[in-house]
């Protein structure tokens, strides 16, 4: 079983590969840069075929990340090379296409499958209108009721219940919860939840409000596109909802997965069918994207920053340096994914 779930997850990470490199790579051929080689994978290479048009398409060891390598990504580097076809010569809005054509091809394919998904098994409402609450529950005792619809938590407010549940691994000390709500009367209050914590066989605690979410939604084509692009914007929303978190302090780095994870995750959708895979495939994808276009070092969108404030200043920033903070950069992703990877490994296993 972990065979086959190891595979689909090579296939479900390479898919998103392929469709984010091919995105940097069409635009930049289109945009007449000059191309070494498309990649997928990283480390030593397992296949390779040399293209008609003199690329190198590579299939790599290791099915983690991908590239594309162009000349003049940062500065004019081959003598052999056309000056008009390093990507540093090119015009400010080429290169900046290249750069966020990955992201914008992982949000593409995110909202089709999200339509997809919609069409074959109905479309879910994310609007956190309470369908049923557990007798005797921490949530029944604070007076939640069918048919409330929760409008923050914690003074955080939402209207979907994909970006309130992130509010719920915010930290909190005392582990009292305020739920902001209003009743089918129209009334709003809010009410103080203590929920339950049950602790497993390997120690990992729970907590258990004792609510249920209604997700019905009618099912037509106007549904089903509007669950698609909605999905999508609250899948972006919950993503900057826990970046903020992790920054503030508020979420801990323990809750973010490596390739571990994502392992763990997929195999456990694997039980649950091809709907769930293909919603997993779909977030995964916008993950991908969202955090490739953060202004970070070493992320496309590190790469955007320093064009922009090429734009500003009126000329090119310093290779050289340009080349250290993504060098730095590099190497403090590799020291994060090395401590969650670690972490996802002690705690799975």
């Amino acid at each position: 079983m972990w065979l086959i779930s190891l595979l689909v997850c090579i296939f479900i990470l390479g898919i998103i590969i392929l469709i984010h490199e091919f995105g940097h790579f069409i635009v930049a051929k289109k945009s007449g840069v000059f191309i070494y080689e498309f990649s997928i994978g990283m480390g030593p290479v397992i296949f390779s075929h040399k293209g008609k048009d003199g690329i190198a398409y590579n299939l790599r060891a290791f099915p983690i990340g991908g590239f594309v390598q162009m000349a003049g990504e940062v500065g004019e580097d081959d003598d052999n090379v056309k000056k008009e076809q390093f990507m540093c010569n090119r015009p400010w809005y080429q290169r900046l296409a290249i750069l966020c054509a990955g992201v914008f091809n992982n949000f593409v394919l995110a909202i089709v499958l999200l339509f997809l998904l919609a069409c074959i098994w109905g479309p879910t409402s994310s609007t956190p209108k309470v369908l049923s609450v557990v007798e005797g529950s921490a949530a029944a005792t604070s007076g939640i009721r069918e048919g409330d619809i929760i409008t923050g938590i914690n003074g955080h407010e939402f209207s979907s219940w994909d970006v309130g549940q992130i509010y719920l691994y915010y930290k909190d000390s005392d582990n009292v919860y305020s739920f902001g709500v209003t009743h089918s009367d129209g009334s709003s209050e809010v009410l103080e939840i203590t929920p339950q914590v049950q602790t497993d066989d390997d120690g990992n605690e729970t907590k258990v409000f004792g609510i249920q979410i209604d997700n019905s939604r009618e099912k037509n084509l106007w549904e089903n596109i509007c669950y698609a692009f909605q999905k999508f914007v609250d899948v972006i929303h919950s993503m900057a909802i826990t970046i903020w978190g992790l920054i503030s302090g508020q979420l801990s780095v323990q809750s973010l997965s490596g390739p571990v994870g994502i392992y763990k995750v997929i195999d456990t959708s694997i039980q649950y069918g091809l709907q769930q895979l293909i919603y997993i495939t779909a977030f995964l994808s916008i993950n991908v994207g969202f955090i490739n276009i953060l202004p970070f070092p070493a992320f496309d969108g590190g790469h955007v920053l320093f064009l922009i404030i090429e734009k500003i200043k009126g000329s090119p920033v310093n290779p050289n340096v340009e080349n250290v903070i993504n060098l730095i950069g590099f190497g403090l992703l590799m020291l994060l994914m090395i401590y969650i990877t670690i972490k996802d490994i002690i705690f799975f296993f």
